[in-house]
């Protein structure tokens, strides 16, 4: 075991050279004639019954096209908006923050005019990120932090943040207000050592839901002010929850014992705690769940180098479940110190996995990395978008299972990615101390026409040129009002 902190970016570089490696020919055979293709297609712009490639349209042929009246609609809908953002995936870094330790996370409001990062020097920063700002709107010292913040979350109003550490206390402060709201909500464990790993806000603003160390999940409601809830959910540490969809009936959890639980609220409780349902395929730890927002879909990031996306229709048998158990048993090293071992580099699949598809070409060491769907309003979520220990992020074509892109600027591990839910830009969070803000700049050899397709190739880019965004300002000005503003189609 390596003990020095100062060798993990000489190991993110190894890791990249001698593991890093795309899968050139993703299996798509679960999801080919499933009904998510159809939705995607959908929502992406493209047509579902298409019997053959569709044929490339231009940005500028789009544009033409509606205004000589020749689209179904006077205006662009939401699939229009999708297939114009394809040819326009941020591609070049501004570097927004600097710390002098690690950021952990990193993440956007729901509304997209906050953004919120955490760092191992015990601070909270509040930006505002309206237009194209990024302007500190105040800064928060953590209360009660051992080690680090190692989550964060935006209550749905957007006034509200929570955040947790090594510590048997969650804590909430006020986003807006000159005074400081800074409350503890104590979550009553029986370990004295003790740490939420993930924390999420309820839809309804009233409950909270956490995983931590102690193989548990909570939850506390904030009108009582209490915990209410507290079950023995997996194995190992519980390192990641989600809720399923905005009526906050449906969770999920994702643990170290490798294994994803799907739990009803309305049946749960201390003396039953049984799911509806396990996911089972990965063979180590879950590192990251995020949840499609219907009900139905999720995908999951894990210590075995993938990401699986699954529909909680198709859940796992028990023997599968075994299987994974078996697997996770068998893991020998430490993702936290150690490089990646050969077993875990290989293409394999277990007994049963029930997974509709995997996504491989990313790095997941030294810490908990996160995976999310692209956002709906933009991208019709046709991708998936991961952090990666080799400094780099890298997006996926849900579909296709190939790389779109990946863009590197970062010295160390990306633990955080963030996609602005109306606007084309992406933030990272790096354990450099660095928070980047992508947009998208045009090549030379674009600048007459940028195509948009239905079908993207493997294409696996690195960016290493950190400008200005003001250069590219004139594009994204007409994309932005192409693609339209929020407040007209909400």
């Amino acid at each position: 075991m390596l003990k020095d902190l100062h060798l993990v970016p000489l190991l993110a570089v190894q890791v990249e050279i001698l593991v890093v490696v795309a899968d050139i020919e993703p299996d798509t055979n679960g999801l080919d004639k499933h009904d998510l293709k159809g939705e995607i297609l959908t929502a992406s712009g493209r047509r579902p019954t298409a019997q053959r490639p569709q044929k490339n349209s231009s940005f500028i042929d789009m544009l033409n096209k509606r205004e000589i009246g020749m689209l179904k609609h006077l205006h662009f809908t939401s699939g229009d908006r999708s297939e114009m953002s394809t040819g326009f995936i941020p591609n070049c870094m501004e570097r927004v923050a600097s710390y002098h330790h690690k950021a952990f996370c990193g993440q956007f409001s729901q509304s997209g005019d906050v953004f919120i990062t955490a760092c191992q020097d015990q601070n909270i920063r509040i930006y505002d990120t309206t237009g194209n700002r990024f302007r500190q709107l105040k800064g928060v010292a953590a209360r009660d932090v051992g080690w680090s913040v190692v989550d964060t979350a935006f209550s749905p109003d957007g006034n509200f943040v929570i955040y947790s550490s090594w510590s048997e206390f969650v804590h909430m402060v006020n986003v807006y207000g000159a005074q400081e709201t800074h409350v503890a909500l104590d979550l009553c464990p029986m370990d004295r050592r003790f740490c939420v790993f993930s924390l999420k806000f309820s839809e309804d603003n009233k409950e909270i839901l956490c995983g931590a160390n102690d193989r548990c999940a909570y939850v506390y409601d904030r009108e009582r002010g209490e915990r209410t809830l507290r079950v023995e959910a997996h194995e190992d540490d519980v390192n990641c929850i989600a809720f399923a969809d905005c009526s906050s009936y449906i969770l999920y959890s994702g643990g170290d014992d490798g294994l994803v639980k799907v739990w009803d609220r309305r049946t749960l409780s201390e003396s039953y705690p049984k799911p509806i349902g396990v996911l089972a395929g990965h063979s180590d730890g879950i590192t990251h769940i995020d949840s499609k927002g219907d009900g139905r879909y999720l995908i999951s990031n894990s210590k075995d180098q993938t990401i699986k996306l699954w529909d909680i229709r198709r859940f796992s048998s028990d023997d599968a479940q075994e299987q994974t158990r078996r697997a996770v048993a068998n893991q020998s090293w430490d993702y936290r110190w150690q490089g990646v071992p050969r077993r875990s580099q290989r293409k394999q699949q277990l007994l049963g996995d029930s997974s509709l598809m995997t996504y491989r070409g990313h790095c997941v060491l030294h810490t908990l990395i996160r995976a999310y769907f692209s956002p709906l309003f933009t991208t019709g979520q046709r991708y998936i978008i991961t952090g990666c220990a080799t400094g780099s992020f890298i997006v996926y074509d849900i579909l296709t299972g190939k790389k779109v892109a990946k863009h590197k600027q970062h010295k160390s591990c990306v633990r955080d990615v963030a996609w602005h839910p109306y606007d084309n830009v992406i933030m990272t969070s790096s354990w450099d101390g660095k928070v980047g803000r992508w947009y998208y700049k045009r090549s030379e050899p674009d600048l007459v026409e940028t195509s948009v397709s239905g079908d993207e190739g493997n294409t696996d880019t690195t960016s290493n040129t950190e400008t200005h965004p003001q250069r590219t300002s004139g594009l994204r000005d007409r994309l932005r009002s192409a693609l339209g503003s929020r407040s007209s189609h909400e």
